[in-house]
């Protein structure tokens, strides 16, 4: 993933590389343990916003969990956090969760948008 930003020049932005690999680990992370199949990782990246979609065989929508002090149940919550905008959507058998940043200096560009 990181690669691919370098390669469209968003890898000046250091805190968005940053978080994009957060959160696609902690996508990638639920596809593996709760669908326990392969996943797509795609990227796409216009107009100052950056998204990142993870597709499984999974048919339960992500919920964003009070993880407290556990091991688990965090990613949701970090991408509720951190992201722009996040959804999910069901394709064939699957889903496909995913969430938007911002990449541009704009004012307001990373902030949370409903």
């Amino acid at each position: 993933m990181r690669r691919q930003l370098e390669e469209w020049g968003l890898a000046e932005r250091d805190e968005v590389v940053d978080v994009a690999e957060l959160l696609v680990s902690e996508l990638a992370t639920n596809a593996l343990r709760h669908a326990a199949s392969p996943f797509r990782l795609t990227l796409l990246a216009s107009h100052g916003v950056l998204r990142c979609e993870v597709a499984d065989t999974d048919h339960r929508a992500p919920e964003v969990l009070d993880a407290g002090i556990t091991e688990s149940g965090r990613g949701m919550t970090l991408v509720h956090a951190l992201a722009r905008r996040w959804g999910c959507h069901r394709e064939g058998p699957g889903e496909t969760v995913w969430f938007e940043l911002g990449t541009c200096d704009c004012d307001g560009c990373d902030r949370r948008q409903p």
